[in-house]
């Protein structure tokens, strides 16, 4: 059995199949979104993790031998937002989303920091992506900014809370503006633009290798085995993509939703890698 958890903008979805990919079951925890200002989309990344509890508790309580034989959990969620922590992994400040737009003067600030930031990310500089949600809070909320110990994006927040381990995959670290798409790792050039460094960044790993192993204490709370994977995972809009099989080059999907992106497997060697996120084609 395998288990799935999404981290979606309006709610917690969790997923679990057998190894034909079959549905056993699925819960369903709702979400809301806190918008203090015009323009300005947060949620409370606490909420994430108790809507995730209580979907597994569902699942626990529903379907509690197929649970128990679950050996790798999977991690897809919206991508973009910012999660700060300080040093002791306590969120700083409610998570700023990816329909947040009120970073603009700061996209133009970091492509002229960097002029050749498109061919580092494959990206425009737009308020939707991470980087320049940090230079919003280094410029406005400086006493926050100089706690930040750890950017996360938010499946990886989830991650953190299951396993302990500050990781995110490609797919969603290119929607950062802070990776370098061409060499797969951070960009040392991007996140000298915003003041932060490596330290301050997860590991990546590719989304089909292991990002982390279910902590015990959870795993004998959900009546799980001992030793459960979580997978490296993805963005949301990517899994998808892997999903519908959408991985040889020159294939294409079209999600309309709250927003209508485009998504192309350019330059996929293979079905364990996923697309660089938020790349835009004309």
């Amino acid at each position: 059995m395998y288990l799935g958890i999404d981290a979606g903008t309006s709610e917690i979805k969790t997923l679990l199949i057998d190894q034909q990919q079959r549905i056993v079951a699925t819960a369903h925890a709702p979400l809301t979104v806190s918008r203090p200002h015009a323009g300005w989309s947060e949620q409370d990344p606490a909420q994430w993790w108790q809507a995730t509890q209580a979907t597994i508790a569902e699942l626990a309580a529903r379907v509690p031998r197929e649970l128990a034989a679950v050996r790798g959990i999977g991690l897809s969620g919206q991508m973009h937002g910012a999660v700060l922590l300080d040093r002791a992994q306590r969120v700083l400040r409610p998570a700023i989303l990816w329909n947040d737009v009120r970073s603009g003067a700061e996209c133009a600030e970091l492509e002229k920091l960097v002029p050749r930031s498109r061919e580092i990310t494959g990206n425009l500089a737009m308020p939707g992506f991470t980087a320049p949600k940090l230079l919003w809070v280094r410029r406005h909320e400086p006493d926050v900014f100089g706690q930040v110990a750890q950017v996360l994006l938010p499946k990886d927040y989830l991650r953190l809370m299951l396993s302990g381990e500050a990781v995110s995959d490609m797919s969603d670290a290119a929607g950062t503006l802070w990776l370098d798409v061409h060499r797969r790792d951070w960009s040392e050039e991007m996140l000298g633009a915003t003041a932060l460094g490596r330290g301050q960044m997860p590991r990546l790993v590719e989304g089909s290798q292991p990002g982390g192993m279910l902590r015990p204490a959870l795993a004998k709370a959900w009546g799980m085995p001992e030793r459960v994977v979580i997978a490296g995972g993805g963005g949301d809009n990517a899994a998808s993509a892997v999903g519908m099989g959408i991985v040889a080059d020159g294939e294409a999907f079209l999600s309309l939703g709250t927003t209508a992106p485009i998504r192309r497997a350019a330059c996929i060697r293979s079905a364990t890698r996923f697309p660089a996120a938020g790349t835009r084609w004309r």
